[in-house]
């Protein structure tokens, strides 16, 4: 792999990473919204990615899998986390 790319993704990882801890707790729901928005973003590419040779069909169909699970993961836990804020 190229050096650049590498490089790119680890500075990535950590920027994400100290951007993420520095948020307050009553961001989070709005955060995991956006995050359940670029979920599907990632849905449609691995849709997309599947019209190509079999090794990227069967790609796709992995990457729609996980970012499926992950989009009604996060609306779990909006939802449940939106329950917390609810007067009894």
């Amino acid at each position: 792999m190229d050096i650049t790319i590498i490089t790119i993704f680890v500075l990535a990882v950590f920027v994400g990473f100290e951007i993420i801890t520095k948020v307050p707790p009553t961001l989070h729901t709005p955060l995991m919204s956006g995050s359940n928005a670029i979920s599907g973003i990632a849905i449609i590419g691995a849709l997309i990615a599947t019209k190509g040779t079999e090794v990227g069909m069967w790609l796709g169909f992995i990457a729609v899998i996980f970012a499926m699970v992950n989009v009604v993961g996060g609306f779990l836990v909006t939802d449940r986390m939106l329950k917390m804020f609810k007067r009894k």
